[in-house]
């Protein structure tokens, strides 16, 4: 995926309020910009990083412009909305990138499905004729050049773990789908030291037949795309 226009780049001063971002573009003023990532942002939100910002021509929103880039003191590209992840999720599954998750038929997003009346990120028929269902998640927290998911305990992440699972209980196939949004993560694995149970699940969910990968993703100020597989280690 391509930015439409060229990102606007500043210093970023502070995150707040989950939503919101102030950010010196070097035009004699602060700048408060949409924040499009709800979560803890570890690593990703440090006062001092360059940050990229798209902009909008809608007069009716708020905040013109939505932070899509972090860009950490090492020079690596952290790709903050996490909405990206999702849209280029959709686009692997459209590719050959993974042999297991090529190939497939009726590709969706956000259907419904299992006992909570939760809403799969992609749905699709693999070439067996098996129902597939598709989990992304963003990984940016990065330590040294290993990739951790979550950055935060996560009641949702375990949620989404134990529906997979009844997945595989009713024979369909059922994939966690890490996808790499910081360029300096070689591999990922789930934040035992953060979030404990949700590593727990992830070992329960790959013997019960949950399927794990991680693609890494080419980021920079003009394109995110996929780049490659990367292992997952549970």
């Amino acid at each position: 995926m391509q930015f439409n226009k060229p990102l606007r780049r500043g210093v970023l001063q502070k995150r707040y309020k989950r939503f919101l971002a102030d950010i010196d573009f070097g035009d004699g003023q602060i700048t408060t910009v949409h924040c499009p990532n709800t979560g803890a942002m570890t690593g990703c939100a440090e006062p001092g990083f360059d940050a990229y910002c798209s902009l909008s021509d809608n007069k009716k929103r708020k905040y013109s412009h939505t932070w899509e880039l972090s860009r950490t003191k090492e020079g690596e590209f952290i790709a903050v909305n996490t909405g990206c992840a999702n849209t280029l999720a959709g686009e692997l599954l459209n590719s050959e990138l993974i042999p297991e998750l090529s190939s497939w038929s009726e590709l969706r997003a956000e259907k419904k499905y299992g006992q909570e009346n939760s809403r799969i990120d992609w749905w699709g028929i693999d070439p067996n004729g098996n129902e597939c269902f598709v989990e992304v998640k963003s990984v940016t927290l990065a330590e040294g050049k290993h990739g951790y998911f979550p950055d935060a305990v996560s009641q949702r992440a375990h949620k989404h773990l134990h529906e997979l699972m009844h997945v595989v209980d009713e024979g369909h196939r059922a994939v966690q789908l890490y996808m790499v949004m910081h360029t300096g993560i070689e591999s990922v694995s789930p934040a035992k030291h953060i979030d404990p149970k949700y590593a727990e699940l992830c070992i329960k969910a790959a013997e019960h037949g949950v399927e794990f990968y991680a693609v890494k993703c080419v980021i920079n100020e003009k394109e995110i795309r996929l780049e490659r597989p990367v292992a997952v280690r549970l």
